[in-house]
């Protein structure tokens, strides 16, 4: 709970401003002690004592992922054939995979990015991705939008609503993690079967 104090002074005291230095921080690679997930969730909590406003929340913490995901996408478009050329050893990717990993992403397109920054651990390395393999930043820039409205947004709403909960759900050691997770996997399922249906439905009418 001493935790929990701490991070509450931390925003009542610098409010939107640490919003955004953390999860831009945690959007262009720089992990942070706390996970941009528990932010959300927390700020969203605050919204509902009234320490913070909830449509400010969300504007500052979309903003602060579009900005981090566009600026990571960016260093990585542009530098993407001196890393392919060089293939330095912190770089698992070879030239050849790089190549077959675009294909599949040009297949999927905007659905594969999308799925990718909906999905814990994984959202962040989807930028490099994608900057990786010269994705249209045009068709990129417009998935970006989307999606961190819909993750930041849904975060924070979901921290409101358990507001009332919030004491009795820290007495349980991971609950809030456990929830996101199980929240986002809902919401993936659901995508995926809704892409499948309507490619099932193309198949039926050809």
């Amino acid at each position: 709970m001493d935790k929990i104090s701490q991070l509450a002074d931390y925003f009542a005291q610098y409010g939107y401003y640490a919003i955004f230095i953390c999860v831009f921080l945690q959007e262009i690679g720089i992990p942070n002690p706390i996970t941009n997930e528990f932010v959300l969730i927390f700020c969203g909590y605050l919204s509902y004592k009234g320490s913070l406003n909830i449509y400010e929340v969300i504007l500052v913490a979309v903003s602060a992922d579009f900005i981090g995901t566009i600026l990571l996408f960016f260093v990585f478009y542009f530098f993407s054939k001196w890393l392919i050329d060089h293939s330095p050893k912190w770089l698992p990717l070879t030239g050849d995979k790089i190549e077959i990993l675009k294909k599949r992403v040009l297949r999927n397109g905007q659905r594969s990015i999308f799925m990718g920054r909906m999905t814990p651990f994984v959202r962040g390395y989807v930028s490099v991705a994608a900057g990786m393999l010269n994705v249209g930043h045009k068709a990129f820039i417009g998935t970006v939008i989307v999606s961190a409205i819909i993750w930041n947004a849904g975060l924070v709403v979901l921290g409101r609503l358990i507001g009332p909960y919030w004491n009795i759900m820290l007495k349980e050691s991971g609950v809030i993690e456990k929830v996101v997770l199980i929240i986002v996997l809902i919401a993936v399922i659901l995508f995926i079967g809704r892409y499948f249906k309507r490619k099932q439905l193309e198949r039926d009418v050809e």
